[in-house]
């Protein structure tokens, strides 16, 4: 049985988290971290991690950007691999979290979702045929109450690209104020916040006279919540290092 510590555990993708696990006989939440507690949860729920007073086995953390640092400082003196999968990190967190894993597992992804983390290989595949004659574009699109923008996960697909590409690009986020022809070496990035969008992100290759598009559409946060328990459990027993999705996948 995995025990599993929540940080978030009071927000939206939290709960999500927690009713699955409710019928997951692999696994129980042992205990929470969030400053909101409402008496509706199953589990004890600490407002930090100095708080907490039960053993757990490994940390997901789907709160804010501004718990990551004591969340993984809490993962790495106790020696609890840690998900992360809060997204809108700064570079300086990312370095943070990347430096905590020589004391203990530390695995994050932009995404947590399989679906995506197939996009984002595709991406790369299609950017070695071919970037000599297409010019890329990533196009995401979520609810009205997202706060960063573009998503880390669009971040993700660019890097990625980026990665594979023959010749480094350019990430460009706005063209309303430039008049100038598009450059090869760029990357569009542009983002869409309405409604009640789950999370959509397309690439597209667009060439002379055809267009490649891949497209991944999430229609509820259960695939984010799946993808954080599954990587939770990859994660138990796990020596310190720096893990992600990939790692998870080719572990199938």
């Amino acid at each position: 049985m995995t025990k599993i510590l929540l940080s978030g555990c009071s927000g939206k993708m939290g709960r999500v988290i927690a009713s699955i696990v409710a019928n997951d006989p692999d696994c129980e939440i042992a205990g929470g971290i969030d400053l909101v507690n409402d008496g509706t949860l199953s589990f004890p729920v600490f407002s930090s991690p100095d708080e907490v007073n039960v053993e757990a086995d490994v940390i997901i953390d789907f709160s804010h950007p501004s718990c990551l640092v004591p969340i993984v400082t809490y993962a790495s003196i106790n020696h609890i691999p840690v998900v992360v999968c809060t997204t809108g990190l700064t570079p300086e967190q990312k370095a943070f979290m990347a430096s905590k894993g020589s004391e203990t597992a530390v695995f994050f992804s932009a995404n947590m979702s399989l679906g995506v983390n197939v996009i984002i290989d595709l991406a790369k595949r299609a950017t070695n045929v071919l970037e000599d004659n297409f010019d890329i574009e990533i196009v995401e699109a979520h609810h009205n109450r997202k706060l960063d923008a573009p998503s880390g996960t669009a971040l993700y697909i660019a890097d990625a690209i980026n990665d594979a590409a023959k010749e480094k690009k350019e990430y460009v986020y706005d063209r309303h104020s430039v008049r100038k022809k598009r450059e090869k070496k760029e990357i569009g990035i542009h983002a869409i916040r309405g409604g009640t969008i789950v999370g959509e992100h397309t690439v597209i290759f667009a060439g002379n006279d055809e267009i490649i598009e891949l497209k991944h559409t999430a229609l509820s946060r259960d695939v984010f919540a799946e993808g954080a328990i599954a990587a939770a459990k990859f994660m138990v027993g796990k020596n310190p290092g720096m893990y992600d999705m990939n790692d998870l996948i080719q572990s199938k």
